[in-house]
């Protein structure tokens, strides 16, 4: 059908609400508004839906949201996966508790069993809980950092992982072959409930969670030598973080946590947040009000559906707060953790640190330094819970720490995703070591520079919305991958990863080699001095994102190289 047909039967049809009608009715004579909303079906990726909330086959609304659990339920029956059953959690969003309950009552009808948090709850607490009831998927109804008016579904396999390959596309492909919206099953709650169809969970959930997560902690003494002393301001951007934050903190015996009390309650709209996002430095302005008040130590903000970690700490000489990115923070709390549990020798055997092709190149530095072998993976913290997963099966190494460049880490093996509890939990330790050994986290950072290179990283996004946005990004691609650059500026390409096609090219002898990674729509270029530029197409919003990376001599160094690279890239993109 065409979108105008789409459209009509939407408005027509018996199978939607009066609500729905009424408000496609109010943009019937918008033609540009109809088709965006009708062009095609909001697409069901590897990490599974996400879109702007309304109604349409291309938004987040009961409908799209029914149909593709019904996509997913399909192909949990087809792995005999019906007794087993799938977690469900939700975050503050608008329309999250309702697009978990028809998510839920559509896994009912098709009798498998859902267990449903009964309030608001982490993506990572997700991960756990699937694994620790045994179920065989698990469904987190959240847009992450994404604007108020987004929702969407995060899908899980019973490894407590995000899908991977090959049932990613798999799944994808029982969605796409749902069709018809009158075939989609759903039920009454309270019928789900007789029928031990809808169950609900919490408490009991919540503490085995807590009992995991404090299993990390190497120094207890320290915290507790330290916890009057050292001073904390956190906020959850109106999200999920806000109880199991402040619960492992207070049971850890740190005294002195602020909350900033704006942003403390749940709000779907974020009216106190420009862009509920912990790489935002503007989302940080009543955090950093309340730690000048205070005279925190450390700044914490966890994004509303709690997996990523954005901090600020404290430089004494200057009395002002820095800003770390996700790969300073994670290789703050990476090197602590190796660092003491060499001391303490409570390193497993054959201990792994994995990380994304687009982190930090010190992560490899500092985990040679300390024997641990690092291990490279696509972007997407899936690929570092298949890990895990790989690791136990093979018995070939034991998970120590995981990160990515997007603010997002995981200690332990509790969960199979990136936690901002244990990560808040992890830094909290490592900020109670350094006020005990009379620094700070700043300090810390400055210390692991001097000792392994200032390592630099940076973003360059351009945005393109739409159907004519979706050619644009691809057409970059394109370009890129058809008439590769020869250098950025001084800097040379020496190599060129292609993971669509899965060969690496040696620039100068023309050599081809495999890049040992699945396929995916992404180019990494190699330079010299160090340096790095990849480019890939985001998953989540209409984007296409470079990453770059140097390494400086100082931090003045490393921030002009930063920025040549940058202002090459642009001149490469006619930008």
């Amino acid at each position: 059908m065409s979108y105008q047909e789409t459209f009509k039967f939407w408005l027509e049809d018996s199978y939607f609400d009066d609500a729905t009608k009424q408000e496609l009715l109010a943009i019937r004579n918008d033609e540009k508004e109809v088709e965006d909303r009708f062009y095609r079906d909001l697409e069901f990726g590897t990490g599974g839906l996400r879109g702007v909330i309304g109604a349409g086959t291309n938004r987040m609304n009961i409908y799209t949201v029914r149909k593709a659990t019904q996509g997913l339920a399909n192909y949990i029956l087809k792995k005999g996966g019906k007794e087993k059953g799938i977690a469900i959690a939700y975050d503050s969003r608008l329309m999250s508790p309702e697009f978990a309950d028809e998510a839920a009552l559509c896994m009912a009808a098709n009798g498998i069993k859902a267990y449903v948090f009964d309030a608001l709850r982490p993506t990572p607490e997700l991960s756990f809980a699937l694994r620790k009831l045994g179920c065989i998927s698990g469904i987190v109804v959240t847009a992450s950092h994404n604007p108020p008016e987004y929702n969407g579904y995060k899908v899980y396999w019973e490894d407590g992982a995000q899908v991977t390959a090959p049932k990613d596309k798999e799944i994808i492909g029982e969605v796409n072959a749902v069709t018809d919206y009158h075939d989609v099953k759903t039920m009454d709650k309270e019928e789900a409930k007789k029928a031990g169809l809808y169950i609900v969970i919490g408490k009991e959930i919540d503490d085995a969670y807590m009992e995991e997560l404090k299993k990390q902690i190497i120094h207890p003494e320290v915290i507790k030598e330290m916890a009057d002393d050292i001073r904390i301001v956190y906020t959850p951007f109106h999200g999920t973080g806000n109880v199991p934050v402040r619960r492992i903190l207070s049971e850890l015996g740190f005294k002195n946590v602020y909350v900033v009390p704006e942003q403390e309650l749940p709000d779907p709209k974020f009216t106190t947040l420009e862009y509920p996002n912990p790489e935002d430095p503007k989302a940080f302005a009543l955090a950093l009000k309340l730690a000048k008040e205070k005279d925190a130590d450390i700044v914490l903000a966890t994004d509303p559906d709690a997996d990523r970690l954005g901090i600020y700490a404290k430089d004494t000489k200057t009395g002002e707060y820095v800003p770390f990115t996700g790969n300073m923070s994670g290789m703050l709390i990476a090197e602590y953790i190796l660092r003491e549990r060499t001391a303490t020798k409570t390193m497993p055997e054959n201990p792994a640190l994995v990380t994304t092709i687009v982190t930090t190149n010190m992560a490899k530095a500092i985990s040679d330094d300390y024997h641990v072998k690092c291990i490279e993976v696509l972007t997407g913290f899936k690929y570092i819970g298949e890990q895990i997963k790989w690791f136990e099966e093979s018995g070939s190494n034991n998970y120590v720490f995981g990160l990515e460049e997007s603010y997002g880490c995981l200690a332990g093996t509790h969960a199979r995703d990136k936690d901002a509890v244990v990560a808040v939990m992890c830094l909290c330790e490592a900020a109670a070591w350094c006020k005990k050994n009379g620094i700070t986290l700043w300090d810390q950072m400055l210390k692991l520079y001097e000792k392994y290179g200032y390592y630099k990283e940076s973003q360059y996004a351009i945005t393109l919305k739409g159907i004519d946005g979706s050619r644009q990004i691809a057409e970059i691609m394109d370009q890129l991958r058809s008439n590769p650059p020869k250098e950025f500026g001084d800097l040379k390409v020496t190599s060129l990863r292609d993971y669509k096609s899965g060969k690496t090219k040696d620039m100068e002898t023309g050599e081809e080699t495999p890049t040992g990674l699945p396929e995916s729509n992404v180019l990494y270029f190699d330079l010299t001095n160090d340096s790095w530029c990849c480019a890939r197409p985001s998953g989540t919003e209409p984007k296409i994102k470079f990453y770059m990376g140097v390494k400086g001599t100082d931090l003045a160094d490393a921030e002009a190289k930063v920025e040549a690279l940058t202002a090459a890239l642009k001149e490469k993109l006619g930008k």
